[in-house]
């Protein structure tokens, strides 16, 4: 297989995913380009200063970064996963999103639009709500900085952040002995950032690539106004029987490594990652950057391109790990069936299942098309009947689950 072009977040701001023809028919099941001309704008996002415009091109070989400033600056550290290279030795990616705080403007007319379309009556606990997560898609990035962190004992530069906010680092972790699942976490220095947590994997064993949206969260990918509400307003709510599910997999196939593998943006991380920490195993969150001037980029993120975007992610995964067995599992309201259908053909000794949830009883979604037995057919062909099955109730799996124990 060849090489991964990218990073793992990095730099998709400058890639442009081609749409295929299921986002095509999500977005005109869903009538998305109409409501997306009525989105406010977001502009102020990039409202940089005159030095950190000019010095953010040259990316993390900036020699004139900043340090953030711990009271006007966040930091979103990743969770990742950490990996043993040709000698043994461990390294992981570390990435971290830069952000100038609470800088976003327009706020209340942000949230009181999202309210309008979403149906929602005079509620200041709600409002409050979505302005709590509306704001980091608000927010102005910020380039052309780096922050510290304490990583085992020792203290490490991740950065300079690049033209999009986001640092991308490879870094060796100090010491040996860690074992497999073990997990380690480390926290920025002199920064107000989130800690990361780092799982270290060995080369060996099975794995679990999961979409979010739909698979194990509600989010009601194919209706604009349903992801709104699932985004902002509302609680979020796993899909019923995916918890257990996954419980299942981790004491059956001894304790795999997890990687959440989604179209949403990444500014919606925390938001997410405080979701899989209370319903789901640990693992590394993989969101999408990409680059918008108005929130109807947000719409965009989820349902375009989401193929391409999903196979260059899992080939970087396969660049680490190309010895573990991968459990891959999607729904069918995007293109989670052709993207792994697609990795598999790619490689068919990487993939040992494929799990597909078959959504059903969605607004705007369309069913026909979506759930046909030809569009699976089509999405797995030359991929063997027995690496591939569509669910509606989780508990189908849990058989085929214990029968990879001995595969």
């Amino acid at each position: 297989m060849a090489r991964a072009p990218s990073r793992m977040m990095a730099g998709e701001a400058r890639q442009r995913y081609e749409e295929s023809e299921e986002d095509r028919i999500t977005r005109t099941s869903g009538n998305f380009a109409d409501f997306e001309k009525t989105m406010p704008s977001v502009a102020n996002r990039f409202s940089f200063s005159l030095k950190d415009n000019l010095t953010s091109y040259l990316g993390s070989r900036n020699p004139l970064y900043s340090f953030v400033d711990p009271e006007k600056d966040a930091v979103w550290l990743f969770d990742n996963t950490a990996y043993q290279n040709r000698l043994g030795r461990w390294k992981a990616e570390f990435v971290a999103c830069y952000f100038v705080k609470n800088s976003g403007k327009d706020l209340g007319e942000v949230v009181a639009w999202i309210s309008d379309k979403i149906g929602l009556a005079q509620d200041e606990q709600a409002e409050a709500t979505i302005a709590k997560r509306v704001q980091p898609l608000l927010d102005q990035i910020l380039p052309a900085h780096a922050v510290k962190i304490d990583l085992q004992g020792v203290e490490v530069k991740l950065g300079p952040s690049g033209r999009d906010g986001i640092s991308t680092d490879e870094l060796a972790i100090p010491g040996h002995g860690y074992k497999d699942g073990e997990i380690v976490t480390s926290k920025a220095i002199e920064a107000d950032a989130t800690p990361v947590n780092t799982t270290f994997a060995t080369p060996k064993g099975w794995a679990v690539i999961s979409d979010i949206d739909d698979t194990i969260k509600k989010t009601l990918t194919s209706s604009p106004v349903g992801i709104l509400k699932t985004t902002f307003a509302e609680e979020p709510e796993p899909i019923k029987g995916m918890p257990e599910l996954y419980k299942h997999i981790v004491q059956k196939l001894d304790n795999p490594p997890f990687w959440y593998l989604s179209a949403s943006p990444y500014n919606l991380y925390p938001f997410l990652r405080q979701f899989r920490e209370t319903y789901y195993p640990p693992g590394t969150m993989i969101l999408r950057d990409a680059s918008w001037m108005n929130l109807a980029g947000f719409l965009t993120n989820l349902t375009q391109g989401t193929q391409a975007y999903k196979v260059d992610r899992m080939e970087k995964v396969h660049e680490w790990f190309p010895k573990r067995k991968f459990i891959c599992i999607g729904d069918s309201t995007q293109s989670d069936p052709e993207a792994y259908g697609e990795m598999y053909r790619k490689d068919h000794k990487w993939i040992g299942a494929i799990f597909i949830r078959k959504v059903t009883g969605v607004e705007g979604m369309d069913e026909e098309k979506k759930n046909a037995p030809k569009r699976f057919e089509d999405a797995f062909k030359d991929v063997p009947k027995d690496i591939w099955y569509v669910f509606q109730d989780p508990s189908e799996l849990y058989q085929k689950v214990d029968s990879l124990v001995s595969s």
